[in-house]
């Protein structure tokens, strides 16, 4: 836990001394193109649907109470420093005098204090308003048991003062307030436009940039915003966002010079990238699971234990990490990646290594569950466009094949696709998940009870237990065996399928700086600059 853990009392000047060595300042400060895997849902927070991509423009335009370095690590944010009391559970945080907002008002604690409550207002159904759980308040305001004024955070000092409760001490916490979910929204923008604050002839954002134009499932554009404490260190003019899913077209407007940076190139291509772009090619380990979903609600087949159970046992993931994925992922059996902080890796328990044998008791298994030759298994397989979603999606398909069972394969655009399976309207759907945090419980709290992306709507009062006992635990390496014997639980349960964890797949122009490869590929635009 040591990336998470923060001295009691924070004055961090040299973070800030670190931050101002970071940029260069070049003569000619110039546009960034980026190609994204899709689009943004919105630029309110509470209403993002969680692609990686989404993430890359929210972190250019917003900026929380803590920021992220190049290289992943905590610095000052709107707050410039903030204390901790010794059990853990109320942070004290001094905000920072000269932020602002886009349009010249001064970012307060107000702000953060009503942008929690915009994200846990229950009328808003935010699929990440259980990262704020740890709140005093928090999720009872999300289900609407109380009023948003009871949340453990208050604005003091005229705003220049954010004092948060917690409910248990967080190890997490601070980290948590890098990701969008703890980001401010503009009260005064909203008091006067109600939901149209977030149309760009009214917005206003607190980062280095602010948007200026969108182009339907084609391109956002944002400009340096000249009201950014630092924006005298922001070398960039502005950053173009280009919607990329096709990744081999990626590739071609990379090499033509029109994008700067391709987010995740297919996984096919990387050794003809490295042998053509070495300089650009970007690989590099990464906290991300790569998994399918079994819908557990009624009248879907993979509700019985047996039929995910079997489904489970056919998969050969060494076939898709390797063949499939030509080495660009690594075969996964469980939940939690490798290198989590504080973790021990966990895995399902698939029995023998023979493949024979483990296909044998899938045919038992589903026979069981009164699947055959005469009622056939038929389940609906969704994944999110992307040649690399088809091609494991069709050697899983394969892999079943043999079992009797038949899949109807759907895909669609990714904010389409997690949108239709948030609704629960498939069999079994193609995710992944990257750490928002490096901590086990950002993966495990997908199979929690009433999560909203437990989109299988998995329920096990003994993992839920579990979680919740883990989530009021101090003692790091109790809270470390509670959280590996809730994994234990889903992956008896076969709560889901693990099959692959990622690692960070960049083309980044060589002229490029500030732009570096961490676990949580987080890549703020604010840090980059061209060199000449």
């Amino acid at each position: 836990m040591s990336k998470l853990q923060l001295p009691r009392t924070l004055f961090p000047l040299s973070a800030l001394a670190l931050a101002t060595s970071l940029m260069a300042s070049p003569a000619l400060a110039e546009t960034l193109s980026i190609g994204v895997q899709g689009e943004l849902a919105s630029f309110d927070t509470s209403q993002v649907s969680g692609g990686v991509w989404e993430s890359q423009v929210l972190m250019d335009v917003y900026e929380g109470l803590i920021k992220q370095s190049p290289d992943g690590e905590l610095l000052p944010g709107m707050a410039t420093k903030w204390e901790v009391s010794d059990d853990g559970k109320t942070y004290t945080f001094h905000m920072r005098e000269d932020a602002k907002w886009s349009d010249g008002e001064p970012v307060t604690a107000e702000d953060f204090v009503f942008g929690w409550q915009h994200l846990l207002a229950p009328e808003n159904a935010s699929k990440y308003a259980y990262m704020l759980y740890p709140i005093v308040n928090a999720k009872a305001i999300n289900t609407g048991d109380k009023a948003a004024d009871t949340l453990g955070a208050e604005s003091l000092d005229d705003g220049r003062t954010l004092k948060v409760t917690l409910n248990h001490p967080t190890p997490y916490f601070p980290q948590l307030l890098t990701h969008y979910t703890a980001y401010p929204v503009p009260k005064h923008l909203v008091d006067e436009y109600g939901k149209n604050w977030v149309k760009l002839d009214h917005i206003a954002t607190n980062g280095a940039f602010k948007p200026v134009d969108w182009i339907s499932q084609s391109k956002i554009s944002v400009e340096k915003s000249s009201t950014y404490y630092d924006a005298d260190d922001v070398s960039l003019d502005g950053v173009n966002y280009f919607t990329v899913e096709d990744r081999n077209a990626g590739i071609s407007r990379f090499r033509a010079g029109e994008l700067d940076v391709l987010r995740d190139y297919p996984s096919s291509r990387y050794q003809w990238l490295t042998e053509n772009l070495p300089d650009a090619t970007h690989m590099s380990p990464m906290l991300g699971s790569y998994y399918y979903v079994l819908n557990q609600r009624d009248g879907h087949p993979t509700n019985d234990k047996r039929v995910r159970e079997a489904l489970n046992l056919a998969i050969r993931r060494n076939v898709l990490s390797e063949q499939i994925m030509a080495g660009s992922f690594k075969a996964s059996t469980a939940m939690v990646p490798p290198g989590t902080s504080h973790y021990e890796a966990q895995h399902m328990d698939l029995g023998s290594d023979d493949m024979n044998a483990r296909m044998a008791k899938a045919k038992e298994l589903l026979q069981e569950a009164g699947y055959g030759p005469d009622h056939p298994l038929n389940l609906r397989l969704r994944y999110n466009t992307s040649d690399e979603h088809k091609k494991i999606a069709i050697a899983v398909a394969a892999m079943w094949k043999p079992l009797g069972v038949n899949v109807q394969m759907i895909n669609s655009e990714a904010t389409v696709h997690y949108q239709t399976i948030q609704q629960g309207d498939f069999d079994v759907a193609r995710a992944g998940w990257i750490a928002d945090y490096n901590d086990a419980e950002n993966f495990l709290t997908l199979l929690h009870t009433g999560v909203g992306n437990n989109y299988g709507a998995y329920s096990n009062p003994e993992y839920d237990k579990l979680m919740d006992q883990a989530a009021q635990t101090q003692d790091l390496d109790a809270r470390e065996k509670l959280l590996e014997k809730a994994e234990n639980v889903a992956l008896d349960d076969y709560a889901f399928i693990p099959m692959l964890t990622y690692v960070t797949r960049n083309l980044v122009n060589p002229k490029l700086e500030g732009w570096e490869d961490n676990v949580e590929d987080d890549h703020p635009s604010r840090w980059v600059h061209f060199t000449e």
